[in-house]
C-alpha cells in the first residue's frame, strides 16, 4: 500500500496550515520536510514525515489575524445583498474594544477573511473573521466537532417532550441530525449547543416541534465565549485562546 501523501495535504491534517496556504508556502520554498526544503507542488510524502516552516514561513502564518465579533441584528455574515451590511463592515479600529491590548493592527484592506460560522441577518451573538485557514477548518470542516452554544427565544409551549425531540431525532435535509443538548432556561427560554451548522438549523428545528424562534444569540464557540463584548464591537483572539 502507498503510505505518500500530498505535502500540502498532510500539512493540512497535522495543522501546520490549510491546504491553500500550505501550497503557497511550498511555492515560497519555506516548507521543510525531513530537512530539506520542498518547493515543488504536488510533491508526494511518507504519511511519518517530520514537517516544519522556516522562520519566514511561521512569522507568515503567526501574523494571520483572527477578529471575533458580537454580531447586531440587521448584518449580514457575508456576501451582502442590495440594500444589506455586511459584518465585515464592522471592522473598524473605533469599533475595537479598548479592554483588551493589542499590539496588532489592522490591514489598510481587509482582505481573504473567512467567516467560521455564519449567523443569519436575524441571529447575532459571536462571529468569527479569520485569515487562518487552520482554524476556518476547525470550526466548519465537515467533521468539525466543535461546539456552539445559543440563547435561543421561543413562543408555544415548551413541554418535555419537545426537548427530547430537539436533542435527538430530528431530521433535516434527509438526513437526522447529531445529538444536540437542550435546555429550558426559563418559561421561553432555552440553551441550545450544536456540534454542526446546517443552514437555519435552530429555526428549522424549532419548527418541526411546533415552537417559533423570536431571537438567537450565540455565545459560544467551542472554548472561546463571547463574554461582556458589546453589539457591534470586536476584538482579536488572544494568544492563551484557543477554540
Amino acid at each position: 500500500m502507498d503510505n505518500k501523501v500530498r505535502l500540502s495535504k498532510l500539512m493540512s491534517e497535522q495543522g501546520i496550515s490549510s491546504r491553500r496556504e500550505a501550497d503557497a508556502l511550498i511555492e515560497k520554498g519555506l516548507v521543510i520536510v525531513d530537512g530539506k526544503v520542498v518547493d515543488t507542488l504536488g510533491t508526494k510524502v511518507d504519511r511519518d514525515a517530520k514537517i516544519s516552516l522556516k522562520k519566514e514561513g511561521q512569522n507568515l502564518q503567526d501574523q494571520k489575524l483572527t477578529i471575533l465579533l458580537n454580531k447586531p441584528l440587521g448584518y449580514v455574515s457575508c456576501q451582502p445583498e442590495d440594500g444589506y451590511k455586511e459584518a465585515l463592515d464592522l471592522i473598524r479600529e473605533e469599533n475595537r474594544d479598548k479592554k483588551f491590548k493589542t499590539n496588532k493592527k489592522l490591514p489598510p484592506k481587509l482582505i481573504k477573511f473567512a467567516v467560521a460560522g455564519r449567523l443569519d441577518i436575524n441571529s447575532k451573538g459571536l462571529l468569527v473573521l479569520t485569515q487562518d485557514g487552520k482554524i476556518a477548518k476547525k470550526l466548519i470542516g465537515q467533521d468539525s466537532p466543535i461546539e456552539k452554544e445559543y440563547l435561543v427565544r421561543v413562543e408555544g409551549n415548551v413541554e418535555p417532550y419537545k426537548i427530547e425531540q430537539l436533542e435527538y431525532g430530528l431530521i433535516l435535509d434527509d438526513k437526522e441530525l447529531k445529538r444536540a443538548q437542550v435546555d429550558q432556561i426559563d418559561t421561553h427560554f432555552l440553551r441550545i449547543v450544536l456540534s454542526e451548522g446546517k443552514k437555519r438549523q435552530i429555526r428549522r428545528m424549532c419548527e418541526l416541534v411546533n415552537l417559533n424562534v423570536t431571537s438567537i444569540k450565540r455565545v459560544r464557540i467551542g472554548k472561546v465565549k463571547l463574554g461582556s463584548l458589546k453589539p457591534g464591537c470586536w476584538r482579536y483572539l488572544e494568544a492563551d485562546e484557543s477554540f
